[in-house]
């Protein structure tokens, strides 16, 4: 996946530049919904699985989850302190540690769920991209949390960079040193992953969850493991890809949407074309032609936000933030998939 050469881009461009304060006042955009939001992090493991990047250790992997809570005024932080130093450390920048962890989020962490009415609420699972930490996908979460939907982001383990799991441990990206081509492998392996949290979340009861209104999102690798999942688990009910390949035809008889950027028909298009055949739900593949790859993360809207758009190489910035103002990108995607799940589940 060429689209992986960029990211240490990415990721100087929002730590960067010297003069960051530890305690930034930029905040993420605001959710569109009436309710507040809470917010809490597992750890699970599946005792069942090797890991396929550490086959002596059992597949374990980090989630955030954001619901409809009742407020605190604990607000939550945007990735840990490790994370933050992780990630400060690794580029050798001379930053403060904690330069990432306090970007502005609008949940309350450890929130007390408010109560669901019915037969619960409506689950929405998010896998990132490849290399991508689940913090990136924080604006389309609390959004659809805001809207009174249970969210669930995961970080699968060794497929993102500096993710903290207990014990302190920061594991790093080992999918993105690996030769040949890893991601078909690893987004059916993404699908275990999902399978494995919604059945925690199902199982533990609070937030409680209707088993019948599941979805999941997923951009780049994220949205072809989106797919995979689909195919392996029918309860996920419906499905939206952002800018993700397709690297084989996946059994789907449930809605599903594919958002494209040019980069995205460049190098995708060829496996889109071949697969979409055997979706035979209600489809949409929707060009966007203005966005990049990762118009839907939140990284675009920080990098401009913080003043840090001319660290970005212009080759770089058109390849993963398009030619549209990041903000009003990234509202196009929270507005998209709060209206696909509200209608689909």
């Amino acid at each position: 996946m060429r689209i992986l050469a960029v990211v240490a881009a990415v990721v100087l461009a929002l730590v960067a530049p010297a003069s960051a304060s530890a305690h930034t006042s930029v905040a993420l955009p605001g959710p569109g919904g009436s309710y507040p939001i809470g917010q809490r992090t597992l750890h699970l493991t599946d005792p069942d699985r090797a890991d396929p990047w550490q086959p002596e250790r059992r597949r374990e992997l980090m989630a955030t989850v954001w619901y409809p809570a009742s407020p605190t005024g604990q607000s939550a932080d945007y990735v840990t302190q490790a994370e933050s130093a992780a990630m400060v450390s690794g580029l050798g920048l001379d930053l403060p540690a904690d330069a990432l962890q306090h970007i502005g989020t609008h949940a309350d962490r450890n929130a007390p769920p408010l109560p669901a009415g019915g037969q619960g609420r409506a689950l929405v699972v998010l896998s990132p991209g490849a290399g991508n930490h689940r913090a990136t996908l924080t604006t389309l979460a609390e959004n659809l949390a805001s809207r009174g939907m249970v969210v669930a982001a995961i970080d699968h383990a060794y497929e993102a960079a500096d993710v903290e799991f207990p014990g302190g441990r920061v594991l790093p990206c080992l999918a993105c040193e690996a030769q040949g081509q890893p991601w078909p492998d690893a987004v059916a392996n993404r699908a275990d992953d999902v399978s494995l949290v919604v059945d925690h979340l199902l199982a533990q009861g609070s937030p409680r969850i209707d088993r019948t209104r599941i979805g999941m999102a997923g951009h780049s690798a994220g949205g072809a493991a989106t797919a995979e999942a689909m195919a392996a688990d029918p309860r996920i009910a419906a499905g939206v890809s952002l800018d993700g390949p397709l690297y084989r035809e996946v059994a789907v008889d449930r809605p599903f949407a594919l958002l494209s950027s040019p980069v995205g028909e460049r190098e995708f298009g060829d496996g889109w074309d071949a697969a979409w055949p055997a979706l035979t739900g209600w489809k949409q593949r929707r060009h966007l032609p203005e966005t990049g790859h990762s118009s839907a993360t939140d990284n675009g809207y920080l990098i401009d936000a913080l003043g840090q758009r001319d660290t970005v190489p212009p080759d770089a910035w058109d390849r993963l933030y398009g030619t549209q103002d990041p903000a009003e990108a990234l509202g196009f995607f929270r507005d998209y998939l709060a209206g696909f799940f509200r209608a689909t589940l």
